[in-house]
C-alpha cells in the first residue's frame, strides 16, 4: 500500500475496536503479523486488544484480552513462536465457550476480530461470526448486556491470517511460517551432508507434514534428494526395488551420499503409512549402505523467523486491519493471502473448503487430482522435481546447444540455477556447455560439455562454482564471436546481475555486424541488491536479507 493510501486511512478507524489473537499450532511470524495489526490499528485511531492463549483467553476473558498500545508489540518481529501464547481450547467448541468469548468482547466494545492460525482456527472463527447475532440476543436475555448494546455491536467482522508452517491453506501462495521452517530443514540438509559425504552414509530425514508434504517437497527439490515421499503422490507399487536400484547406480557413479526425504504422513497407494525407520531397514538389507534417520520435529517450528515471513507477514497484517476497516454486514469473512507477492483477500467459507477437499481426495486415492488441487506452485514444484531428480534418456537428440554462464559478482543460487537448467537442457536432448568466468572465459574459450552428474550436489553451494566475472562483451567481442562458432553454440543463459544485463544488451546490438550472434540469448537476475528490472526477487536477495538478520 502505497504511503498516501495509509495516509487517507489515519483515524478512520476511531471509535472502534479490534481484538488479535494467535491459535492452533505456532509458525514462525506470527508475532510479525500481531505487531502489524496492532500497529495498524493503532495508526487508524481504533484501540487495539491482544487476546493471550488463543481461544481459551477469548473464553476465560480478564487478564487474557489486554489493551495494547504502541510498545505492547515492540521488539517482538524477530522472535519464534507466539508472545500471546496459542492453546487448544475444546470450550469454544461449544455455544457455551462461544456465549462467554462474545460476553468478553462486547463488553469491551470489541466486533472486529482478527485470528492468526490454521484452518481448524479458521474454521472456528467463522462459526462464531455466523452466531454473533444469536449470542448477543442471548445474553440480553439473560441480562448480561443491554439491548442497545447488542445492536450497537450486532455484527462481528472476521479477517483471518494463515499461520502453518505446512503451506497446506489453499489460495494463497505462502502461508505464514512455511519459509522459515524450510530455511531450518535446509540448514539441517546442509549440515548433515558435510558428514553424510565424509563416511559415504545414506540420510532419511523425515520432516513435519502429516497431510501436506509441502515442506518436504521444497526441501527435496532446494537439496537435490534422492528421493521423496509426500502423501499427495505414493509411489508406485514395485518403488522399493527401483529407488534402490537409483541408490546404487548413484553411488556407482561416484556419490558419496545420499538423502532421502520424508513427510511424516507418507503413505502407500493402498493408503498404509511408510516410515522413515522402513525405509532406512530397507536400504540396509537390500544395500548394506550405512544408512542413518533423522526426525527434525519441533526444530522446525523453532527459532527465528526468516526476513521473507517477516515481511510477509506485516503485510499482511496491515491488509487484515484495512479489511476489517470496510467489512459491513454484508462483507463475507475472508482470509489475508499472498498471491504474486501482493496481499489478496480470499473468501474465508471457500478457502476453507477448497483446503478440506484435498484431504477428500487424498482419502478417495484421487492423488493426481490432490496435487493440483494444492494449486499450481505445489504442481510446479512436483513437475520440477521429478524432472530434475533423476535422468532419463531424452526422446530426441537434438541438434541445439546451449551454453550457461555467470556474470557480474556472485549470489547465493547461481549454482543451483545452473544445475537446473543443465538437466533441464540435458532432459530435452540439447547438448550442453559451461563456461568458466563470465563472458570472458567465453572469449578465452573456457568452455566445457557438461553431463548430468557433473552437477549433482551444487543446489546447495553458494557463490559460482563457474566463476564470475565482471567483463563485458564488447572487450572481447572478436574473441568472444570465435567461440560461438568455435563451440558450435546455438543459445546462451546468462545468470547475473546489471553487468548480465548490459552484457546482453551489447551482443544484441552487435547482431548487425555478427550473424553468430542472432541467437535466443536469456538472462535469470542474480544479485544480492534486487536492483534489476523485471523481476521482483532476484537470485540471492533473499539470502542475503537472511544473512543480514542473524548478524542482529
Amino acid at each position: 500500500m502505497s504511503s498516501a493510501g495509509l495516509e487517507k486511512l489515519r483515524m478512520t478507524g476511531a471509535g472502534r475496536a479490534i481484538a488479535a489473537l494467535t491459535s492452533g499450532g505456532d509458525a514462525q511470524g506470527m508475532n510479525a503479523a500481531i505487531r502489524a495489526v496492532t500497529r495498524m490499528g493503532i495508526y487508524v485511531g481504533a484501540k487495539v486488544y491482544l487476546v493471550y492463549e488463543g481461544y481459551q483467553g477469548l473464553v476465560d476473558g480478564g487478564d487474557n484480552i489486554k489493551l495494547a498500545n504502541w510498545q505492547s508489540v515492540t521488539n517482538i518481529i524477530q522472535l519464534g513462536g507466539t508472545v500471546i501464547g496459542s492453546a487448544r481450547c475444546k470450550a469454544f467448541t461449544t455455544r457455551e465457550g462461544r456465549l462467554a468469548a462474545a460476553f468478553n468482547l462486547v463488553k469491551r466494545g470489541i466486533s472486529n476480530l482478527c485470528v492468526c492460525g490454521g484452518d481448524g482456527s479458521l474454521t472456528g472463527a467463522n462459526i462464531f461470526r455466523a452466531e454473533w447475532s444469536g449470542l448477543l440476543e442471548e445474553l440480553v436475555q439473560k441480562g448480561r448486556i443491554t439491548a442497545e448494546t447488542a445492536q450497537k455491536h450486532g455484527h462481528l467482522n472476521i479477517v483471518g491470517l494463515v499461520g502453518s508452517i505446512d503451506n497446506d491453506f489453499c489460495g494463497t501462495d505462502m502461508t505464514i511460517g512455511a519459509d522459515s521452517a524450510l530455511n531450518r530443514i535446509t540448514e539441517i540438509i546442509d549440515a548433515i551432508t558435510t558428514t553424510a559425504t565424509s563416511h559415504q552414509r545414506t540420510f532419511v530425514l523425515e520432516v513435519m507434514g502429516r497431510h501436506c508434504g509441502y515442506l518436504a517437497l521444497v526441501s527435496a527439490l532446494a537439496s537435490g534428494a534422492d528421493w521423496l515421499f509426500i502423501p499427495e503422490a505414493p509411489p508406485e507399487d514395485g518403488w522399493e526395488e527401483l529407488m534402490c536400484a537409483r541408490l546404487e547406480e548413484s553411488r556407482s557413479k561416484g556419490c558419496r551420499l545420499n538423502i532421502i526425504i520424508i513427510a511424516e504422513g507418507a503413505i502407500s497407494r493402498s493408503g498404509e503409512a511408510i516410515t522413515s525407520n522402513y525405509i532406512k531397514d530397507l536400504v540396509v538389507s537390500r544395500l548394506g549402505y550405512d544408512t542413518r534417520v533423522t526426525v527434525l520435529g519441533h526444530v522446525q517450528r523453532g527459532g527465528t523467523p526468516s526476513a521473507f515471513d517477516r515481511v510477509l507477514s506485516s503485510k499482511l497484517g496491515v491488509e487484515a486491519v484495512v479489511a476489517l476497516l470496510e467489512a459491513t454486514p454484508d462483507t463475507p469473512a475472508c482470509v489475508i493471502g499472498l498471491s504474486g507477492n501482493q496481499a489478496v483477500r480470499l473468501p474465508l467459507v471457500e478457502a476453507v473448503e477448497m483446503t478440506k477437499e484435498v484431504q477428500r481426495a487424498m482419502n478417495e486415492k484421487r492423488f493426481e487430482e490432490a496435487i493440483q488441487l494444492r494449486g499450481r506452485s505445489f504442481e510446479n514444484n512436483w513437475s520440477i522435481y521429478k524432472l530434475l531428480a533423476y535422468q532419463k534418456p531424452a526422446a530426441v537428440q537434438s541438434e541445439h546447444s546451449i551454453a550457461i554462464l555467470n556474470v557480474g559478482a556472485p549470489a547465493a543460487g547461481m549454482n543451483a540455477a545452473v544445475r537446473s537448467a543443465v538437466r533441464v537442457a540435458l532432459a530435452s536432448g540439447h547438448r550442453v556447455y559451461i563456461v568458466n568466468d563470465g563472458f570472458e572465459g567465453l572469449a578465452k574459450g573456457a568452455v566445457n560439455e557438461v553431463s548430468w552428474n557433473q552437477v549433482a550436489g551444487w543446489t546447495g553451494l553458494g557463490g559460482s562454482l563457474l566463476g564470475t566475472k565482471r567483463t563485458l562483451p564488447s572487450t572481447c567481442m572478436d574473441k568472444l564471436v570465435e567461440n560461438l562458432n568455435k563451440f558450435s553454440i546455438h543459445s546462451l543463459l546468462v545468470i547475473g546481475g546489471f553487468e548480465a544485463y548490459e552484457g546482453v544488451l551489447e551482443l544484441v546490438e552487435a547482431r548487425g555486424r555478427y550473424d553468430e550472434l542472432c541467437i535466443p540469448m536469456c538472462i535469470i537476475p542474480a544479485t544480492i541488491s534486487n536492483n534489476v528490472p523485471g523481476t521482483e526477487f532476484s537470485l540471492g536477495s533473499d539470502t542475503a536479507v537472511n544473512a543480514a538478520m542473524s548478524t542482529q
